[in-house]
């Protein structure tokens, strides 16, 4: 446990309001935290209307996880190539003793045509490449067949503010460590800038894998190496946030990698278990 977050209200509306607040303010930059499943508990509409018990979550975990296939907001992707333009021209400006000077412009202009700078970014593995045009808070940004005009973007401590295609738009999208964080409709998203030209290597295939849905303790496992499994099967227990979560297998098959300890405590993402033909 890293710390505890405690707030009070008039009235529960009012309590769970600040304490939508006070996490969106919250940030832990190297070690993984539980902040985007709270975010998501007290947003529920059972813990909003106080219809919740102790063994809701255990019973309902999937509506607190971020859906596996969810895809970043446009806006989130418009807002962190924005803020990265805006950082980038930040560091490369011209120094005091010579401000005026053009090798110091952050714009990709080259003679003969139009400057373009390349950046990518990285969402829960996902690379999104993207093309800009243009310097100072007005941009051009291509991506993937669409394309949009920013314009007026400003980064400060209190968040970024930029119009995109007309429309303005304020919203909290700061450094935290080597990634981003950006908030769509009050959902949090970690978003990583990487180089734009470094060498990708084709996703393998094949197996299934287990992977820990949070930090938690291993408290059972039910599966050894080389077990044959069917789908559904229970193989790993784990205790998280004083409840049981029952990881299962998602499909049928082998049990070719079983990484999970009773007592161990392990990261969210880490892998537990693979599972092959």
């Amino acid at each position: 446990m890293i710390t505890k977050l405690i707030v009070f209200g008039d009235d529960r509306a009012d309590a769970l309001r600040r304490m939508r607040l006070a996490l969106a303010d919250c940030d832990v930059v190297g070690p993984k935290s539980n902040i985007e499943f709270l975010e998501q508990l007290v947003r529920h509409p059972s813990v909003i209307n106080g219809d919740i018990d102790t063994g809701y979550l255990d019973r309902h975990l999937d509506e607190f996880l971020p859906a596996k296939d969810a895809a970043l907001p446009a806006l989130g992707r418009w807002a962190v190539a924005t803020a990265l333009l805006l950082e980038q021209e930040q560091i490369d400006r011209n120094p005091a003793s010579d401000p005026h000077s053009p090798w110091g412009e952050s714009d990709a202009w080259r003679l003969g045509h139009q400057g373009k700078r390349v950046i990518a970014l990285e969402w829960r593995g996902q690379r999104i490449d993207l093309a800009a045009h243009g310097h100072a808070g007005s941009y051009r940004i291509d991506c993937a067949g669409s394309s949009v005009q920013v314009r007026f973007g400003r980064q400060d401590a209190n968040g970024l503010t930029l119009e995109i295609d007309g429309q303005a738009h304020r919203l909290r999208c700061h450094r935290s460590g080597t990634d981003w964080l950006v908030f769509v409709d009050g959902q949090r998203y970690r978003v990583r800038d990487v180089p734009p030209y470094a060498f990708i290597g084709e996703a393998s295939s094949g197996s299934d894998r287990l992977v820990a849905p949070m930090p938690g303790r291993i408290i059972a496992v039910r599966g050894a190496v080389g077990d044959a499994v069917t789908e559904g099967q229970e193989l790993i227990v784990m205790e998280a946030m004083k409840m049981e979560i029952t990881l299962r297998a998602a499909r049928a098959g082998t049990l070719a990698q079983m990484r999970a300890t009773v007592g161990e405590f392990v990261e969210a993402d880490a892998l537990l278990a693979k599972i092959e033909d």
